[in-house]
């Protein structure tokens, strides 16, 4: 029964969310991108219904569709994506042909012209000549790109040129200024999506929708937890009140992952930019994956302003998920008991929801050996309580999103910190260190893979040209640091000094 429940909840949030993500794009149908979406969690269902869920689900299974299933819905959706619709004549600032008298009819190679000849008379002014000597102007199909020579400060510059536009178009462009590789920084007016809109608050809806994913996400951990705290499911339908067990790993998890997103959300609303609550996604568990969530997410409905914003908000999610997670580890690992290492665990590494080896990790070494003091050996592993989980939990989850590629809140911050291209160099290098540590912690391997999926490159910030501040720099290293500090596991010198 609870496959099939958790089946219909999983298959109709993902139903939504691509019929309102991609729906209006493709001509591919709903339904076949659907199916595609579901394959990883058809075939661990069906595994766990043909074998039971004390049967482990072979790697193969686990592994393949996760590769699969985003190939083919990518595939499916470029195949049958509809071409742009065709802009209105006054959403480009061109006079409708059916008012005024027939033009001279354009070339067919000339491009498209998003301003009329008199408006880029008002452009020219737009740039002065001792903040940015503009020196071309290039008529893209969806851009109007402007180069020349930067005479000032660049936040000068692009506030100067910003507010110059806004004045005589509104607030039909965005103005975006970006790096043009050169060493010579180049402006580009694209068209607002949200031009004319005055909506900053979410609809009432969303806010009911955020608490439902949060109460169904509470209900579904605080099942996991009672798995996680050894008790018997079919007990815990017989007498409910048994599902107190699983309430302070579900607490944990989610106060954890609640406040990483709210870092997020509330450093959004702090810059001024328009975001979605945090949505839980929850997960009836099951043998293979029995946290209960898939974790939570917040949507940034404005464009990121400058490379200062992108670092605070990309940063202030992991550090303070981090931060919370802290006390809970601390209080579950007081609370864990002390076990032989297995030759399982001491064979493939890693974390299990069984034991930890505290080797995985330098700094989990140092905590663990704080806290356990003389109980731990170098041959000792941790059997954890549920919220010690929810702690360990909370850090794979700061690990994952400190990773500095692509849209990871990592890379985000190494983009600001860098520059876009360079972050995007630094993803390369990160996904292939990943891939060579995997050899020593097989469990990174699925990161490794997932890593590799992901785009390099991520979003320019509206002034991508900016850079960061000192202190915004430093914080950036430290959170790094960081990142190395959760992902390297202690080298065995270590390891013999502390543990004998």
């Amino acid at each position: 029964m609870l496959f099939w429940l958790w089946l219909m909840l999983l298959g109709l949030i993902t139903y939504l969310v691509i019929r309102r993500s991609v729906a209006h794009l493709t001509r591919t149908p709903v339904w076949l991108l659907w199916l595609v979406m579901m394959i990883p969690a058809l075939t661990w269902v069906g595994w766990a219904l043909l074998y039971g869920q004390q049967q482990p689900i072979p790697t193969v299974l686990v592994i393949t569709p996760l590769i699969i299933s985003p190939i083919l819905y990518w595939v499916l959706v470029q195949q049958g994506r509809l071409p742009p619709p065709a802009p209105k004549p006054e959403a480009l600032g061109l006079p409708d042909v059916a008012e005024t008298s027939p033009p001279e009819a354009d070339p067919p190679s000339t491009p498209l012209r998003p301003i009329t000849k008199a408006e880029e008379s008002q452009l020219h002014s737009c740039f002065p000549w001792t903040v940015y000597y503009l020196q071309d102007i290039e008529y893209r199909p969806q851009a109007v790109v402007c180069r020349g020579q930067l005479r000032t400060e660049p936040e000068v510059a692009y506030a100067r040129v910003r507010d110059n536009i806004q004045q005589f178009f509104g607030d039909r462009f965005l103005v975006v200024f970006q790096d043009g590789g050169n060493g010579k920084p180049f402006f580009a007016l694209v068209q607002n999506p949200q031009a004319g809109s005055r909506s900053v608050a979410d609809p009432l809806s969303r806010v009911w929708t955020a608490l439902g994913l949060l109460v169904i996400t509470l209900f579904t951990t605080t099942l996991a937890g009672v798995e996680l705290a050894g008790v018997e499911t079919e007990a815990a339908q017989r007498d409910p009140s048994l599902l107190q067990h699983g309430l302070p790993y579900a607490i944990a998890l989610l106060s954890i992952l609640g406040t990483h997103e709210m870092g997020h959300y509330l450093t959004a609303r702090y810059h001024g930019l328009r975001t979605t609550l945090p949505y839980f996604i929850p997960v009836l568990p099951f043998s293979f994956f029995p946290l209960g969530t898939f974790g939570a997410f917040i949507q940034i409905r404005s464009p990121i302003p400058n490379r200062k914003v992108l670092f605070d908000v990309g940063i202030m999610g992991p550090i303070a998920g981090w931060v919370v997670s802290l006390p809970f580890l601390f209080w579950g690992l007081s609370h864990s008991q002390v076990v032989p290492l297995s030759a399982e665990l001491a064979r493939t590494g890693g974390f299990s929801f069984a034991e930890l080896d505290p080797k995985i990790s330098l700094l989990l070494t140092l905590i663990t050996k704080g806290i356990l003091g003389s109980e731990l050996h170098l041959n000792s592993a941790i059997a954890l309580h549920p919220v010690a989980i929810a702690g360990c939990l909370g850090w794979v989850v700061t690990a994952l999103n400190l990773m500095p590629v692509g849209q990871l809140d990592g890379g985000h911050i190494v983009h600001a910190m860098y520059g876009q291209r360079v972050g995007a160099a630094i993803g390369q290098i990160a996904r292939f260190l990943i891939l060579l540590l995997s050899l020593l912690q097989p469990y990174l391997l699925i990161w490794a893979i997932i890593l590799f999926f992901m785009p390099t490159a991520d979003e320019p910030a509206l002034n991508d040209v900016t850079e960061l501040d000192n202190g915004r720099d430093l914080f950036g290293l430290l959170a790094l640091g960081l990142l190395v500090l959760i992902v390297l596991p202690t080298p065995m010198v270590v390891s013999r000094w502390l543990f004998g």
